[in-house]
């Protein structure tokens, strides 16, 4: 896979990002040159149990790591990609609100083309396939990033969801702010704030975002309020897991709008039901047929049709490897190849169905 970025600058840094906190003391860590996760004194990568046989412990401490990574990549989105955080529903702000990332001017750019990212249900937020993928095999697995750069780089615009962002916990957000913030006070005190989010206990208390209670809600939202009202654009889709389910959701609830608008639909290790969600429906079914194909985990080569228990309403073909978390990266290449290909294919049907004057047909309009 082409490497198309090192976010290795002093400024970009994750161990800059972390001295923003008080959790320096914890996570002495930054992103390499290979963008893999370190160490910053031994080179070695992420260890778990931190604190010997203590799991609660080490389980709290590897949440805050999440969290600072979650913030993390939302900063690389803005500085590095260059895309605007949107922040929904638009009219209001007085209330805990969900958001997602669009390069600018993707709604207003016209006849280009418009990548839409869905990742897999989970703890991960925007620009996240695998937190898991991130923190043990580095961004350019686990992050959306270099999906972005290879998108923009091709002139698409890009949109990327937040679909698991449904709920603030108010008493832990309370706690992470505290950290987060720039303080005066003595290492001591810091150290001591410190221990206490990583032992925090409580129940949730989560308070759900409106129109994002849901992934399912906030995919629908994003489609009807930005998507939609696209003029002469082209739409993929890049969907991995549960987003797999969720996009037939939106296939079902926006039905025309969706399928005139969408070209292309990469699923990735889909957890989609097409029995269940499309039914009998057919033209649903011929649409899946000519504009999706699916990429599962599988010991098979890369872009080798996959066996599969249940016939499969369009093509099935390898990711290339046998691990979930590494399905997006491991076939972004082939998923490129795959929406080039069918852009093309788009272009010659339309141009294919525009009547051709001839003389004719213009002298029997000028007779009608």
């Amino acid at each position: 896979m082409v490497q198309l970025w090192l976010p290795v600058t002093q400024e970009l840094s994750f161990q800059k990002f972390i001295e923003q906190s008080d959790l320096l003391e914890e996570f002495k860590y930054d992103f390499n040159e290979k963008a893999e996760l370190r160490h910053t004194e031994t080179q070695s990568p992420f260890v778990f149990n931190y604190y010997e046989n203590v799991l609660e412990r080490n389980s709290k401490r590897y949440q805050a790591l999440g969290r600072l990574l979650e913030q993390y990549i939302y900063e690389l989105l803005e500085k590095l990609c260059k895309l605007q955080k949107v922040y929904i529903p638009q009219e209001v702000d007085k209330e805990p609100r969900s958001f997602f990332f669009m390069s600018e001017g993707a709604l207003t750019n016209h006849h280009s083309v418009v990548l839409v990212l869905l990742q897999d249900q989970g703890v991960f937020r925007a620009g996240q396939w695998s937190q898991q993928a991130i923190i043990h095999h580095g961004l350019h697995h686990g992050s959306q990033i270099p999906c972005i750069q290879m998108a923009l780089q091709a002139h698409y615009d890009v949109i990327v969801l937040n679909p698991n962002d449904n709920f603030v916990d108010l008493k832990m957000e309370k706690e992470w702010k505290g950290l987060l913030k720039q303080s005066i006070e003595s290492p001591s005190l810091k150290m001591a704030q410190a221990e206490s989010f990583l032992s925090f206990q409580h129940p949730l208390q989560g308070l759900p975002k409106r129109c994002s209670h849901t992934p399912e809600e906030h995919v629908a939202y994003v489609w009807d309020h930005f998507i939609s009202r696209t003029e002469g654009k082209d739409v993929s889709f890049i969907v991995h897991g549960y987003g797999g389910l969720v996009f037939m959701d939106l296939l079902v609830r926006r039905k025309w709008e969706v399928m005139s608008k969408v070209y292309a639909v990469a699923l990735i290790d889909s957890d989609h039901h097409v029995g269940h969600q499309l039914g009998s429906d057919g033209q649903l079914l011929a649409w899946i047929k000519h504009h999706c194909r699916e990429w599962v985990t599988s010991p098979k080569p890369l872009d080798k049709l996959a066996a599969t228990v249940l016939k499969k309403e369009f093509p099935v073909v390898s990711a290339g490897t046998e691990k979930h978390s590494l399905a997006p990266s491991s076939s972004l290449q082939s998923i490129f190849k795959y929406f080039k290909k069918a852009l093309k294919a788009k272009t010659t049907i339309t141009f294919s169905q525009v009547p051709i004057e001839t003389r004719s047909s213009t002298k029997r309009k000028q007779s009608a």
